[in-house]
């Protein structure tokens, strides 16, 4: 150690530093493991610290880095857990108001805030009195302590070496010297600051600044010594090597009997951990606070949009100029995958970023590699960052929004969950539309299917009940649940071989509306709802056939929308799913007038009669205004004629809606 020989001069006087420190009028203590391994002169008389004791455990063997000289913390100070806990901590601070043991009921002044100052060995704690305490009770020599006991050269090799040792940086300078230089530091300092004991004394402390020192740090402590009076500040220091720390320092004058400043004793902390979360903390909620500031309004008008359109297309072209229009970004485009071309087609863009026509597929585009992967991928062209999110909804792809900025930091991950929710959101939005078009659209694409899976309730059972199934309508449930109705037939389509069979199928439940000589009407629902989940993809199920495990699907699906992007969702969900035709068509369009005649020509004059007069009569309502026996009289026929031919028409006026209306409901 350089400054071995500081602890004391050839005659045998206290160093510097001993004198220093027991010169300082607020108690100090250093600290390990719960021990207080050095107290000056002050601490030793307020707290009580036996000095004959320390002195015996000492002995001969004083100068040899024994442990003796402790004290147990926990019997001088009445709240020693709060400072133990303090020291434990990463942070350095204050603890407020702390008593002596003996001092706790008295109200007596003695009350203290401590400051402490930690490294990962221990700490060092200094005192501030609080209240108006008479601080010349508490003055102390250079030699003793206050009840005038001489301390002998043991205990100033005790206090040397635990100065030494002190986990924090400790240093002392002479404001009688010029310049107010260092004459002594301790083994931490030099290990945190990279200086020697010969690079340093004779130096004024201002030498660890540098060009980021903080300006009102220097000067706040520059004030405070020239006031003679204590002071804390953090501020960037420089190391030997150049590298940077934050050191927490804490400087107080050390006067004598007189009342004169003789020196300044100086702790000094390293920070730079704290200081650094502090700084990431900042800089996480400022960039939270100026993500939320710009994105909540999107997020509210993006969901407007998509709840108030009416079509896709204005849809698509609304989000692009809500986003296009946040200051934040250069523009906003939308495109959906062209099969034939092997491009991407811009169904909607606004903004500088708007021209994308004609992007490859296959090419390095982040638009490209959102299609692929189905993923959010960031890429930058030409120096404009491009971010692009899949427009996917219950596995059906829409397309893709690509989002533009040429901002500096460019989207981060917080601002990409964000928009990839906003993406969802019009996906959903654009499914809506999808599927309601379904219904009204006349142009369409037929798809025939083959499939195999017996995840599929159909497949399942017609493979185990030996047995042809045939799809004849679906209708919604409460809670998103679709029952289809099918019409069963073969050797074994009896209620109770039906019942057996769908036992052995799970989730699926079976109810058995009408039985007849081979033929049963029967209500699936649960278990793979395939007819709902086409339908949420904006898909019509026009016929499903089932027998010997293996049905025939024929599907609806709007030339307008992506077929196959649906078709490869089937095949995706369904193993074994085989595609058999592709058929663009029209569907033909029947008129309120032409549906009309077509079913009165299916009707005998007396059928279209009983039902004609049965619904202008109000016999449909109920109560009934009239019976069947008066109507019949008007007709001129039996009770039981008349209610045969209303029947009869009843009968073709269902099939004529049931038959030609077949879907998914």
């Amino acid at each position: 150690m350089e400054n071995a020989n500081a602890a004391s001069d050839d005659g045998g006087r206290a160093t510097p530093a001993a004198t220093a420190l027991e010169a300082v009028v607020d108690p100090v203590v250093a600290v390990a493991d719960g021990t207080i391994t050095y107290a000056n002169g002050v601490a030793r008389d307020l707290f009580e610290l036996p000095v004959e004791e320390a002195r015996e455990e000492v002995g001969a063997d004083a100068g040899t880095g024994s442990g003796a000289g402790n004290w147990d913390a926990s019997t001088a100070l009445e709240h020693w857990t709060r400072l133990e806990t303090a020291i434990d901590e990463t942070a350095v601070g204050t603890v407020r108001h702390v008593a002596l043991a003996d001092d706790a009921e008295s109200g007596d002044g003695k009350r203290f805030n401590a400051r402490v100052h930690r490294s990962a060995e221990g700490a060092t704690i200094v005192f501030e009195r609080v209240g108006d305490v008479d601080r010349t009770d508490n003055t102390v020599s250079n030699t003793g302590v206050t009840d005038g006991t001489t301390v002998s050269e043991t205990d100033r090799v005790v206090k040397e070496r635990a100065i030494n040792e002190a986990p924090v940086g400790i240093t002392i300078s002479d404001p009688d010297l010029e310049d107010n230089p260092l004459v002594y530091i301790n083994d931490a300092y030099q290990e945190m600051t990279g200086y020697s004991y010969d690079d340093v004394i004779g130096r004024n402390c201002r030498f660890l600044q540098g060009d980021d020192s903080d300006e009102d740090a220097i000067a706040e402590m520059a004030a405070a010594i020239d006031e003679d009076r204590p002071v804390t500040v953090e501020l960037k220091n420089y190391r030997k090597d150049g590298t940077e720390f934050w050191n927490e320092v804490t400087i107080a004058p050390v006067r004598d009997d007189a009342g004169e400043v003789t020196h300044y004793v100086g702790f000094q902390n390293d920070v730079t951990a704290r200081k650094e979360a502090e700084f990431e903390l900042e800089r996480r909620t400022e960039e939270l606070e100026y993500i939320l500031e710009r994105i909540e309004g999107l997020i509210q008008d993006v969901t407007d949009v998509v709840a108030g359109s009416t079509t896709r297309d204005e849809l698509e072209e609304a989000v692009c100029d809500r986003i296009a229009a946040e200051s934040a970004y250069e523009g906003a485009w939308i495109g959906e995958r062209n099969p034939a071309t092997g491009t991407i087609d811009v169904r909607a863009s606004t903004g500088a970023c708007a021209g994308n026509a004609g992007v490859s597929t296959t090419g390095d585009h982040p638009a490209a590699e959102t299609l692929a992967e189905n993923a959010i991928a960031t890429d930058s062209l030409e120096g404009t960052t491009h971010a692009s999110f899949p427009l996917s909804y219950n596995g059906i792809e829409y397309g893709v929004l690509t989002v533009c900025t040429d901002r500096n930091p460019p989207i981060d991950e917080r601002e990409t969950v964000i928009l990839s929710a906003l993406a969802r959101a019009v996906a959903s939005g654009v499914n809506a539309r999808e599927t309601s078009r379904v219904l009204a659209t006349n142009a369409v694409v037929a798809v025939e299917l083959a499939l195999t899976d017996t995840a599929v309730g159909p497949v399942a059972l017609s493979e185990i009940a030996d047995c042809r199934l045939e799809y004849r309508r679906s209708v919604h449930r409460t809670g998103d649940e679709t029952a289809s109705l099918f019409t069963v037939t073969g050797p074994d389509a009896t209620a109770d071989d039906l019942t057996a069979a769908v036992a052995e199928i799970p989730d699926l439940d079976c109810r058995v509306i009408v039985e007849r000589d081979g033929e049963c009407l029967i209500e699936l629902s649960g278990g793979d709802d395939l007819v709902g989940w086409l339908s949420d993809r904006g898909v019509r199920t026009q016929s499903i056939e089932s027998e010997d495990g293996r049905a025939r699907l024929t599907l609806e699906i709007p030339r307008s929308a992506n077929v196959r992007s649906v078709v490869e969702a089937v095949e995706d969900r369904y193993a074994g799913t085989d595609v058999i035709s592709f058929e663009q068509r029209d569907r033909e369009e029947e008129t309120h007038q032409e549906f009309a005649a077509r079913l009165e020509a299916e009707l005998t004059d007396r059928q279209f009669a009983a039902l004609q007069r049965a619904y202008l009569s109000g016999y449909f309502e109920w109560p009934r205004p009239t019976t069947g026996e008066e109507l019949a009289q008007s007709m001129g026929v039996s009770r039981p004629t008349f209610h045969e031919h209303l029947r009869s028409a009843e009968a073709k006026l269902c099939g004529a809606f049931f038959t030609d209306k077949q879907s998914s409901a």
